[in-house]
């Protein structure tokens, strides 16, 4: 936590990052605040959103050494995959507004045209540069050969993309008013992102409709189709698992269950 990002060797002093990770924070020194900011509020978001659940999230505090549910494919590590892909693409958007970055500035100004009371000003979330600098750190360990099997990578970029998704469409117009005495004779408005608690929300939706999945050959290439027949395709938008979790009532540290006893 007091690490200053001033200096290249402090690359290393994060467990866990693969080459291509430790060259992008060689190169993008003053993005590393964001990007330790966002694995904590993926830490403490997600075992906020599971608070009143039998899998309360609590497996993430061991990151990055993750027990079997969150390394094998299982529902929760598709919930946890989705929301530190969004965390750490709204945490990078969000440091370009507030100037924290030399690279990066406001949003681009949106093309559509600002409805009759309001005009487009003020500062929004640099969704773009954010969208970028994340898929790059998030996606990268995915891409190394060391990552578990085909299907595991397969699964595991797919709900990172969910996760970016989610957060692109959340982006939404955020107004201030401005004029004498509390009257709003000017409204600027910037589109902006709502906090990641929303997002967890949004994601905890989509993992408790999780599709199953088997990776297949269908025509020339690997996809990850429905493991059930009667399931619609899975869409761009579904959290897709591989293995059934463990029930979690019990502590079975092989299946990575903690279990719920002292709770």
């Amino acid at each position: 936590s007091g690490v200053a990002w001033n200096e290249s060797h402090h690359c290393r002093l994060l467990a866990g990052l693969v080459p291509d990770q430790i060259q992008m924070c060689r190169r993008n020194l003053e993005v590393m605040h964001s990007i330790v900011r966002a694995a904590r509020q993926t830490n403490s978001v997600c075992q906020k959103t599971f608070a009143d659940m039998r899998w309360n999230c609590s497996s993430i505090q061991r990151a990055p050494s993750f027990s079997p549910d969150l390394l094998k494919g299982t529902r929760e590590s598709a919930f946890v995959y989705a929301l530190a892909a969004a965390a750490v693409t709204h945490s990078i958007a969000q440091a370009c507004t507030s100037g924290e970055l030399p690279l990066c500035s406001c949003g681009s100004v949106p093309s559509e045209v600002p409805g009759p009371d309001f005009r487009w000003g003020g500062c929004g979330d640099n969704l773009r540069y954010g969208l970028q600098l994340g898929a790059a750190f998030a996606d990268s360990p995915l891409k190394s050969s060391k990552m578990g099997t085909q299907a595991l990578k397969a699964m595991n970029l797919h709900n990172n993309a969910v996760g970016r998704q989610v957060l692109s469409d959340s982006l939404d117009t955020k107004c201030k008013c401005h004029g004498v005495s509390g009257s709003c004779s000017v409204k600027t408005c910037w589109k902006g992102l709502p906090n990641l608690d929303e997002i967890a929300s949004d994601l905890k939706s989509k993992y408790l409709a999780a599709i199953k999945v088997t990776h297949r050959l269908v025509g020339p290439r690997k996809q990850l189709i429905p493991k059930e027949m009667d399931v619609r395709p899975v869409k761009e938008t579904d959290l897709v698992y591989l293995i059934n979790s463990p029930d979690y009532c019990t502590p079975n540290l092989h299946l990575g269950s903690l279990g719920t006893q002292d709770r």
